[in-house]
């Protein structure tokens, strides 16, 4: 027992509470929001239960524990064992295409796959994000000063388009969007050269006339031009105005999270992609203001994380966890406020969803393993 209280003891004198800090908050926010909802009328027409709150709290409490065990192990390990879960985990987005199902809210929307024996669902895009960060990290650092030899650019450009083409097909643009996000911050942070950014946003340019008619559907072009004429505000648009008519009720101050029914704005997903705005209704605009500040926070620490790192492969990791959760967060909070299109993307450790919290809670995992890790690893001695 004593082993087990000094191993413990250890553990926290080595831990940086100021990522863990930022988590709990947001969680436990988390929880009181899902269960304002539950408090309002829009309960029924949401269809969520105390089911969901209990999802939830368990979805965090195993992302917790998931992410003091992979911070215990050493990052180098884990980006060095990409052969035991890199299959594992693209095996199980291709089953989505086969015998995937429906979210309870989201029928037609086959992103997810069922467990049979807890009759619950998760959905592997959301852990391929982390087991993607560390092998395009790992990837990066084995070319190391050969980045921009164009041979390898290109092979690093191929490995992190794999998981966005095959996400987008799968119907899920949001999840594509931020893995190509995680890519590309994870590019620039290993040095690209500014020839190449430029490059890509030239071709960005050239290349948007097709992306507008040959890729995106016209319901996707349609949430686009809402942005801009908001015309439409019973159909395409109607998700985002209920949101900001949720904001502006919220006022300075809020109306509250408990007991408020007759005034209650009803917005669609307010307990999963549209949280935002029901914080925001709740809480108002202060409360809105400090909630981003935890976040704030949480990518500062991580970016300190990454400038302290021992080595390019921790620096990247850090980097890809950082974009993973900022970019999230960031397109999450502009489609609330309609300053960006509805993609469908979770607002990290807030959302309703048991695969989004446990995602930002592995990340959060690399992290801390980068953290507390700077010895040589079991496999240094191997050659690799």
């Amino acid at each position: 027992m004593k082993t087990v209280i000094d191993y413990i003891y250890s553990y926290l004198r080595r831990v940086d509470y100021m990522i863990w800090v930022p988590c709990f908050i947001l969680s436990a926010l988390s929880l009181f929001l899902i269960a304002g909802i539950l408090d309002s009328e829009h309960a029924h027409t949401l269809r969520i239960s105390n089911r969901n709150l209990v999802v939830q709290g368990v979805s965090a409490l195993l992302g917790v524990f998931g992410a003091v065990i992979i911070s215990l192990i050493d990052y180098r390990d884990l980006a060095r064992l990409w052969k035991l879960y890199a299959p594992l985990c693209y095996a199980l987005l291709m089953l989505t295409f086969f015998i995937g199902v429906g979210a309870v809210d989201r029928p037609d929307d086959r992103r997810w796959l069922l467990v049979p024996v807890l009759n619950i669902t998760f959905q592997p895009a959301e852990l391929l994000r982390v087991a993607f960060i560390l092998m395009f990290a790992y990837h990066i650092y084995k070319v190391k000063d050969r980045l921009n030899h164009p041979l390898h650019l290109a092979l690093l450009l191929a490995h992190g388009m794999v998981p966005v083409v095959i996400v987008y097909f799968q119907g899920d643009g949001g999840s594509a969007l931020i893995f190509a996000a995680i890519m590309a911050c994870m590019l620039f942070g290993a040095g690209l050269s500014w020839r190449y950014v430029a490059a890509a946003v030239v071709a960005a340019g050239i290349s948007l006339p097709v992306m507008w008619n040959f890729v995106l559907g016209e319901f996707q072009r349609d949430r686009i031009l809402q942005l801009y004429y908001r015309t439409d505000l019973l159909g395409v648009f109607y998700q985002q105005n209920q949101a900001l008519t949720a904001l502006a009720f919220g006022g300075s101050g809020g109306q509250g999270l408990f007991g408020v029914e007759a005034d209650r704005v009803g917005v669609p997903e307010m307990h999963n992609d549209f949280i935002f705005a029901f914080l925001g209704e709740s809480i108002g605009f202060v409360g809105t203001l400090l909630t981003i500040l935890v976040m704030v926070v949480l990518w500062f620490k991580i970016l300190r994380c990454a400038g302290k790192a021992k080595d390019m492969l921790g620096y990247m990791i850090c980097m890809g966890v950082f974009a993973m959760l900022a970019f999230q967060a960031v397109i999450n909070i502009g489609m609330n406020i309609a300053v960006l299109p509805v993609i469908g993307n979770t607002l990290p450790f807030l959302s309703y969803g048991g695969s989004s919290v446990l995602t930002s809670y592995l990340g959060i995992g690399l992290v801390l393993s980068v953290s507390m890790h700077s010895s040589k690893s079991m496999f240094d001695s191997q050659e690799e």
